[in-house]
């Protein structure tokens, strides 16, 4: 890595760092929100999930207007395809038999859960395995592409962004002020250091803002996994690892904000852009997580569970890791970065994630908690 991503490192690391040091705090978990809603019918975490929706929306709309943000769409979103809603069917599973999702067990890990390490574990193991399948998942991806001219919504239909998103944050922002009054969006807590959620949510929603700002794109982590993952393979079978197609696609080629020169990155073991984005943010997360538990006194080594429960944490963590290759990406990526545009690979894989959310659920229920 060059000097001119030194930058991107630091940006990427200081957004890390709050963000993992917030949703320690307000322990805001993703999975949660979608899992609550099958199995206890509670949609107190979901309400928070819809305003970090809402206020990124409102925030990357008005970047673009004021010429902060360039363009309709940002780096790795791709054409909409059937590829999107099986990656998010499978990933909704995997998340909740994990027990967090791709960022949810990186802060818990860094709280000193042993079961967020073996998580962590079978998402590099599931990303590296995805590369066995690619050849066959990319032609199945190209075979049902839905759109093939448009990222997100408004260039399908050939409006100016803002005609759509605007009112929809509108709308959007009715709906939760009445949940507001209410008292919907609020719940007591008297833990020491405790972050309220809907706090979290738009702290979390400016800090992808300035992700997008400072880096040119949204949060997103789990490529590095796949990077993270092949290293390691190639220390044991270097040769198969160099003869993965998919380990040598460079996807990521962009000028980033600040600079006059364009970069490239891709999921193989090298050092790159991908690594300087992503690596940096992962280490954030994990070492905000900590620093708010040690500062709190909190921080301990979590691994007390039942044998099932760490069979389906590394479950959960191995089809985590594939799925967020088959989608691509995961959720934060497209729920927080995705969806606040309207790209249409985002809205397909939030359709796959719903229903794969219910299947882990009963999964969860019939196997693992009982």
């Amino acid at each position: 890595m060059g000097q001119d991503l030194l930058p991107i490192v630091f940006a990427s690391l200081a957004i890390g760092l709050a963000a993992g040091f917030v949703m320690h705090r307000a322990d805001f978990c993703v999975t949660a929100s979608f899992r609550d809603m099958f199995l206890f019918r509670d949609f107190f975490l979901m309400r928070q999930m819809v305003l970090l929706v809402v206020v990124s929306m409102v925030l990357f709309e008005s970047g673009r207007l004021a010429g902060l943000i360039p363009g309709q769409s940002f780096p790795l979103l791709g054409t909409p395809t059937l590829a999107s809603v099986a990656g998010g069917f499978v990933f909704g599973i995997g998340m909740v038999l994990a027990g967090g999702c791709v960022v949810g067990s990186l802060y818990k890990m860094g709280a000193g859960s042993a079961a967020g390490a073996l998580v962590f574990t079978g998402m590099l193991a599931g990303s590296a395995a995805y590369a066995e399948i690619h050849p066959q998942w990319s032609a199945f991806a190209r075979a049902t592409v839905l759109v093939d001219d448009a990222i997100t919504v408004p260039q399908w239909l050939g409006l100016s962004p803002a005609v759509l998103l605007l009112p929809l944050a509108a709308l959007g922002a009715l709906w939760l002020a009445r949940e507001f009054r209410a008292g919907r969006m609020q719940r007591p807590a008297f833990a020491v250091g405790h972050l309220a959620p809907w706090r979290a949510a738009v702290i979390l929603a400016g800090l992808g803002f300035a992700s997008y700002l400072l880096v040119g794109m949204p949060m997103g982590i789990t490529t590095s996994y796949a990077k993270l993952g092949a290293a390691i393979e190639s220390l044991v079978a270097p040769g198969h690892v160099a003869g993965l197609a998919y380990f040598s696609l460079q996807p990521l080629d962009y000028t980033p904000p600040f600079s006059t020169r364009a970069i490239q990155g891709g999921p193989g073991p090298q050092l790159d852009a991908i690594a300087a984005i992503q690596y940096p943010l992962v280490l954030g997360i994990v070492g905000g997580a900590m620093a708010s538990a040690l500062r709190l006194g909190e921080w301990r080594l979590r691994g007390r569970l039942p044998r099932r429960q760490w069979l389906s944490a590394l479950a959960g963590g191995l089809l985590l890791g594939l799925a967020a290759r088959m989608a691509p990406s995961c959720n934060v990526w497209h729920l927080w970065g995705g969806v606040p545009i309207l790209a249409l690979q985002s809205l397909l894989f939030v359709a796959g994630l719903l229903p794969g959310t219910w299947v882990g659920a009963r999964l969860l229920t019939r196997f693992v908690i009982r």
